[in-house]
């Protein structure tokens, strides 16, 4: 005869073996080493000029990844300037961007390195002549999406 103590065993280890599948699940998703081919990216046009995404997943030290090449045409800005809970550096490739930086607008060209602290205001503006592309680097710290989706 089946006893509550017998469906109890039986259900923690129910519990225990979907928590095993989670996390192993979890891991089969996380980004290995890789390199990304520039030419095999496809830029999606934009209101202000173009987004190439290059990846966005879980790293074995963070909990996401993100990152992408903007093209901003001239005079345009990719949205006025905001703050979110995790950190980025975007690396100006060509053109002229203005930054939006501890609270003044900053005026850097090619090979400038711009970086957006957790929860502080920041924003980029194309102010040169042609286009303007640059590379994001966006990271979650472990715990960063709960306190995003939190907000």
């Amino acid at each position: 005869m089946i006893t509550r103590r017998d469906v109890l065993v039986g259900l923690l280890c129910a519990i225990a073996a979907w928590g095993v599948a989670a996390l192993a699940q979890q891991k089969a998703n996380i980004m290995h080493s890789t390199a990304f081919d520039w030419n095999s990216m496809s830029a999606k046009t934009t209101t202000a000029g173009s987004v190439r995404s290059v990846c966005k997943a879980p790293t074995a030290t963070l909990d996401e990844l993100e990152m992408h090449v903007t093209t901003l045409n001239e005079g345009q800005a990719s949205h006025p300037p905001h703050q979110h809970p995790n950190e980025e550096i975007v690396i100006i490739k060509e053109g002229t961007l203005e930054a939006f930086v501890n609270g003044e607008w900053k005026k850097l060209g090619p090979g400038s390195i711009i970086f957006n602290a957790s929860n502080e205001l920041h924003g980029v503006r194309n102010v040169g002549k042609g286009p303007a592309t640059y590379h994001v680097i966006n990271w979650s710290s472990p715990g960063t999406l709960q306190k995003k989706a939190q907000n």
